[in-house]
């Protein structure tokens, strides 16, 4: 198998010819698995470029090794574009391209001028992904959404639910424009600052969510976190009762945090076997500036 090449030959473009597309079917099984009813088939790629929809493909010469998708919606009476494919082949994962894929997908937005706005979920549980999206994106969200694709699902990826937090990017404000720019993560605007959050949930010296402080602690309480395992994935592994634990108690406190006007700003590691969530109450548009 040939190595990839450097990350200064990846070439991002559109992805227009059908060939290619076919290929965006191919990359979604490598990464995703086998699974045809979780692919997004060629007729629907198309149909979404062929009205405004953003579909950005990495080549290394003429091979495909990453791609990104999102098409036109609204949210709240708000026009978004919606990023709802990342996908990277695993080879080429130490290249920065999912950054630079985000990067491209928001210059195609804004140059579009059609909204400053993109949206896209994730599971709030995967370590990598939380700190790609806040600590290198500057995505806020203030939404969690239960069992997105339902409690039965056939994917690999979905063992233990499919909850997930719905994210915002605003891609004009400066602290967006400054991380794409620099492109590498920050601690953001609030930590280091000098103020602790008050902790709802730990990772316990078990591995298990251990509930820290009471809902009842934070009327007074601007700023609160909640850590989650840095590696989800070998809990789901090794015990998926543990694994099923974090899914419920991460729900309970994320619904409960963002009802009472919340919004989770931030996400930083705090050590090999933990990450923590910052959370601000605030609204959405606010916690941007």
């Amino acid at each position: 198998m040939s190595l990839p090449s450097e990350i200064n030959s990846i070439l991002l473009r559109d992805v227009e010819d059908v060939s290619e597309i076919r290929a965006l079917e191919d990359l979604q099984i490598k990464v995703w698995g086998d699974g045809e009813r979780d692919i997004v088939p060629l007729s629907q790629l198309i149909a979404a470029r062929y009205v405004g929809g953003t579909l950005i493909g990495a080549f290394d010469d003429k091979k495909l090794v990453g791609f990104a998708y999102g098409f036109y919606g609204h949210v709240a009476g708000r026009l978004v574009h919606h990023s709802h494919m990342l996908a990277v082949d695993p080879a080429y994962r130490d290249h920065n391209l999912g950054f630079r894929l985000k990067a491209a997908q928001r210059e195609r937005v804004l140059a579009a001028n059609i909204t400053n706005r993109m949206t896209w979920t994730f599971d709030p549980l995967q370590s990598l992904n939380a700190h790609f999206n806040f600590a290198k994106l500057g995505v806020l969200s203030d939404t969690y959404k239960i069992n997105v694709y339902g409690e039965e699902a056939t994917s690999f990826l979905h063992q233990n639910g499919t909850d997930r937090l719905f994210v915002t990017w605003l891609l004009d404000r400066p602290r967006v424009e400054d991380l794409v720019t620099r492109g590498e993560g920050t601690r953001g605007p609030l930590t280091g600052a000098g103020r602790e959050p008050l902790l709802l949930l730990r990772n316990s010296d078990s591995g298990r969510p251990e509930p820290a402080a009471g809902f009842e602690e934070i009327a007074e309480v601007n700023l609160v976190a909640v850590e989650i395992p840095s590696d989800i994935n070998s809990v789901e592994r090794t015990d998926i009762g543990k694994a099923r634990q974090w899914r419920g108690e991460t729900r309970r406190v994320f619904t409960e945090a963002l009802s009472k006007g919340f919004v989770i700003v931030d996400y930083f590691l705090k050590d090999e076997r933990s990450g923590t969530y910052l959370l601000k109450r605030s609204s959405l548009d606010e916690a941007f500036e």
